[in-house]
């Protein structure tokens, strides 16, 4: 935000968006001065094409990997190299001059852009021979800047919580105007829902396939929804942790007393997002129901997406390694991730009357366990993963499952098999390279069965969006509202669980008699989103605005025994290279990680730099 910020801006150069085939592959092209943009509408087309580059999405490196996020929490852990991002979170190794995740400098850069663009953009000249067409035109690309601009704002309030509301470009060679004080929390929601709601109306409900991953209404009245649940979360609503956080003329940042009707307003929201016609994504079997959603461009579900290029590098950085596979599985799940998904009869396998066993092995066929939708044989498979959530099958790769893609149809092999063993193990430290799978898992989710990564040439590039919005979420959103407010599930709020779970074949709830509990059922809304959402960016800050993550994200995390050591190996008499041997001593948790979070860590501390020059912002609790 308080950056020096030069009269030149950064264009892409887009075709206009009368014709939109082309609307959001952002090219970089060239710099050009200020007169110079606003004087050509081609030019600030190109402003806004810029604009909708910087949409935040759960997959990084411009869609080739899943984000960091996904190894900062319960999910899953780095591994391929030391002093990554997601290390320093997990150490708690960051601060208010190293914070990775925090983009405070960032999004005021994209903020500035877009109040730019919404003052200049009415003075900009039509040609005469466009002026029907930009009469109508020119009032969209304002509500998609002003909704943009809100998203803009979510991403620094759910990661700061009171920020400084900024309505218009800043002349920064004038101190008195960039020195700013935060305004409250409940400001900042004010302000985002308000946008939200008035621009709801003036976007269109659907655009053609050709404009897809533009604003609409239901992506407005989505950030409207999301924005009012986490207003209305433990993090943001009463939390008394952060009475102390007040600006230098005594503000309160944080409200102090609960509200219950902070809920109702986050119900109503989530409602008006499920009376669109958006429907669940489905198929014929509950694995490729949910699967599909993550290697197709589904748009019956998918609110607002991400437009990312056609690429493999997915599955190059998550797929299993080995002679069959050839990823580099970058990230190994959490079996506290693993153990989060629940039998297919509904019950956790903490249940005891869940049926859930460790010992012993099964074989036998299921539909969608490579990918295709047809029907695969397994032969081997440890109990546990028996006849789980087919959530579970469709996410995470484990021992003896199956990939569609390989060149020779070998199981996935993730157990200790002899370092060097031809077609052995799919998760030992590659040659020459950063270590695979530590957890005796990898990840399956975003994957695309057509992409062989062994034929490169020949197999063709995935084709996926990062939905930044999908139904699912609102549906979940509104569970979570009405047992609140009510101090018990309704009616209403198992119903709307329960569209999720029908859509993957899970019984409906009510199942124990928790369920019917406010608690009960909190954690019920809890591990559905993170099952439904694991490796989409959310669980991050889910435990956050829960405030559970001293829970979740402190302490050791587990992942099977896939590095044994040489004593373990030898203690089982038999060859310390072979499959027995490794499978001997893999059905075991292991630590792999002790990770560190404090009170502090549920805000990110406002960068030390933007302390410096604007004497009125104050620091976040803890920092």
């Amino acid at each position: 935000m308080i950056t020096k910020y030069s009269k030149y801006i950064l264009l892409t150069i887009a075709v206009s968006l009368g014709s939109c085939s082309k609307f959001l592959d952002v090219v970089p092209s060239e710099v050009v001065t200020e007169d110079k943009v606003w004087a050509n509408i081609n030019t600030v087309n190109g402003v806004l094409a810029h604009l909708y580059s910087k949409l935040p999405t759960g997959l990084d490196g411009n869609g080739e990997y899943i984000s960091d996020q996904a190894c900062s929490t319960d999910e899953a852990i780095f591994h391929w190299y030391a002093g990554s991002g997601s290390e320093q979170y997990n150490l708690g190794a960051w601060n208010s001059e190293n914070n990775p995740l925090g983009n405070w400098e960032g999004r005021y850069q994209d903020i500035r852009k877009a109040n730019i663009f919404l003052e200049k953009i009415a003075s900009v000249p039509i040609p005469a021979e466009q002026s029907s067409k930009y009469a109508v035109l020119i009032p969209q690309y304002v509500a998609e800047a002003r909704f943009l601009r809100a998203l803009f704002y979510f991403e620094l309030f759910k990661r700061y919580g009171a920020v400084p509301l900024i309505t218009r470009s800043l002349d920064y060679t004038d101190q008195g105007q960039y020195s700013v004080a935060r305004n409250s929390t409940e400001e900042v929601v004010d302000f985002i829902v308000k946008e939200c709601n008035e621009v709801a109306g003036q976007l269109p409900e659907h655009h053609p396939d050709a404009e897809l991953g533009r604003a609409n209404k239901g992506a407005a009245l989505a950030l409207a929804a999301r924005t009012l649940l986490y207003a209305a979360s433990p993090l943001f609503n009463g939390n008394t942790k952060y009475a102390g956080v007040v600006n230098r003329d005594g503000k309160v940042l944080f409200p102090q007393t609960y509200s219950k009707e902070k809920w109702l307003r986050a119900a109503e929201a989530a409602k008006k997002v499920l009376d669109l016609d958006y429907k669940l994504f489905s198929s014929s079997d509950p694995i490729s129901s949910y699967e599909k959603l993550f290697f197709t461009r589904d748009w019956q579900e998918t609110i607002l997406p991400y437009n990312h290029p056609n690429t493999k590098m997915i599955e190059q950085y998550h797929l299993p390694y080995g002679g069959a596979f050839r990823g580099w599985s970058h990230y190994s799940p959490l079996q506290e991730l693993v153990d989060s998904y629940e039998m297919k009869n509904g019950k956790p396998i903490t249940d005891p009357s869940s049926g859930y066993v460790t010992t012993g092995t099964w074989s036998g066929t299921m539909v969608g366990a490579d990918g295709t939708g047809s029907s695969v044989t397994l032969t081997n498979i440890s109990n546990r993963y028996k006849d789980r959530d087919p959530r579970l099958y469709a996410t995470i790769s484990f021992q003896n499952s199956m990939w569609a893609a390989a060149r020779t149809k070998v199981p996935i092999r993730l157990a200790w098999w002899g370092s060097g063993q031809a077609y052995g193990t799919n998760g030992w430290p590659m040659q020459g390279g950063g270590t695979t799978s530590i957890s005796g898992y990898t990840i399956r989710k975003w994957c695309d069965p057509s992409v062989d990564i062994g034929n490169w040439y020949t197999s063709p590039d995935a084709r996926r969006n990062y939905p930044i919005f999908r139904l699912a979420e609102f549906y979940l959103a509104y569970a979570e509202a009405l047992n609140e407010y009510n101090g018990k599930p309704t009616a209403e709020a198992f119903q709307a669980i329960n569209a999720v779970r029908a859509r993957v074949s899970m019984p409906a709830l009510p199942i124990l008699a928790s369920d019917q509990t406010l608690e009960g059922f909190r954690k019920r809304v809890q591990n559905e989103n993170r099952v439904e959402f694991a490796f989409e960016a959310h669980r991050f800050w889910d435990v956050r605005r829960w405030l559970i993550a001293e829970t979740v994200d402190n302490g050791p995390v587990h992942g099977m025994n896939s590095r044994p050591s040489a004593e373990e190996l030898k203690a089982t008499g038999l060859d310390v290279n072979s499959q027995e041997a490794g499978l001997a001593v893999f059905y075991k948790a292991v630590p792999l990680q002790t990770r560190v979070f404090q009170t502090r860590h549920y805000l990110m501390p406002i960068p030390i730099t933007e302390l410096d020059v604007n004497r009125q912002l104050v620091q976040n609790y803890g920092w």
